[in-house]
């Protein structure tokens, strides 16, 4: 049964995203591979060629620059890291264009932040950038911009970045290269560990299967791939996790080969505005909901009232992403919310025709609105 849903994933594929990380593309002395960078280059190549069209995610700008400015070991504080990825990120982009030109093509660096995710224009900017390249002999590189990036912009790793823009552009297929084989039964230094070939259905339990662990080079291990494929999966898109140390990975993958791991995305997505809303930006906030709210909400379709409200939680702005939470701190659902958090405090637990009285006019019958409103976890 395997080797027919690779059979249906890969036929429908149009659009792909390629994640690709630093261990992957560093040597053991914290250099580019120069020669899987132009391996990579072929195989996309061929990609092309087959009518789809590839977005790279690539990792290694810091781990480029530590090597070239003799750094020992990972920096710990901003202003090395930021020298490091600065320095990096430049002989990272002429690598690749380097390699894409005997093909015919050029890289196009895209360098990103969680503000180009969270302001929607930005989001929108960065979707009709990405698409419009596809029409050009152009591969879009992205990545992180480590440069510029603090606490409050960052992304995180690029495992998360990676699912962020297969859901911003709607790919039908998203490829995690790591240094594993997919995702193990144990530890992969177990020789006992066993490939899982296919997850129909992600199950939070899978995160149980891995440790919290970080490459030695980069910011993500196996636990932010499985959060990453959460995040993707849930808005539809297929996932693929392999090793890209294995010779023409992506061409065997492509070609249907039964190696690393496929998770099936569920159902047929949603829509672009409810993808931004709920998998794009982590909440501001939390509303914490009473029993008949959560079923309403999760279960009926319905808008959020003030009355179902039992807490409110955080500091968030009118139209700013909140999260949806029930009395066990579970969260199922994220929405943008009609009221500052001043007014919901005011509001909560009250009956709509009460809300006139406390605020003196009534600017939204709902604090949540269904159609700014995501379920992201169903009730079991």
């Amino acid at each position: 049964m395997s080797s027919d849903h690779r059979r249906d994933v890969l036929n429908r594929v149009r659009t792909l995203v390629v994640k690709v990380g630093t261990n992957v593309l560093s040597t053991d002395d914290d250099r580019l591979d120069a020669d899987r960078i132009a391996s990579l280059a072929e195989q996309v190549h061929a990609i092309r060629q087959m009518g789809i069209q590839l977005v790279l995610v690539s990792s290694g700008a810091i781990g480029a620059g530590m090597g070239l400015l003799g750094l020992k070991e990972r920096p710990k504080d901003l202003s090395h890291l930021q020298a490091a990825a600065a320095t990096g990120q430049a002989h990272l982009i002429h690598l690749y264009d380097k390699a894409f030109r005997p093909h015919g093509y050029h890289a196009a660096q895209l360098l990103l932040t969680a503000n180009d995710f969270k302001n929607r224009s930005r989001y929108l900017n960065v979707r009709n950038t990405l698409l419009t390249l596809g029409e050009f002999h152009v591969i879009p590189v992205v990545n992180e911009n480590d440069t510029v990036s603090t606490a409050e912009i960052k992304l995180g790793d690029n495992d998360r970045l990676a699912a962020m823009v297969a859901g911003l552009i709607q790919a039908d297929l998203l490829i995690i290269l790591s240094v594993v084989d997919g995702l193990l039964t144990g530890d992969p230094t177990d020789p006992d560990s066993r490939r899982i070939p296919l997850v129909e259905r992600f199950d939070d339990d899978l995160l149980n299967l891995v440790g919290a662990s970080k490459s030695s080079r980069g910011t993500g291990g196996m636990k932010t791939k499985l959060e990453a494929v959460r995040t993707a999966t849930a808005v539809g898109v297929n996932v693929m996790i392999a090793n890209g140390k294995r010779p023409n990975v992506l061409s065997e993958l492509l070609s249907g080969t039964d190696t690393g791991t496929l998770f099936l995305g569920e159902g047929d997505g949603v829509s672009a505005w409810k993808r931004w809303i709920g998998y794009t930006m982590p909440p501001k906030g939390r509303l914490v909901l009473d029993a008949g709210a959560r079923r309403a909400v999760e279960l009926l379709g319905k808008s959020l009232l003030a009355i179902g409200i039992a807490r409110v939680e955080g500091d968030f702005e009118k139209g700013e992403v909140v999260s949806l939470v029930d009395a066990d701190g579970e969260e199922f659902a994220r929405g943008l919310t009609n009221y500052d958090t001043k007014a919901t405090r005011t509001i909560a637990g009250k009956r709509t025709d009460d809300i006139a009285r406390e605020l003196g006019s009534v600017p939204y019958d709902e604090v949540i609105h269904r159609d700014n409103l995501v379920v992201i976890s169903l009730t079991k």
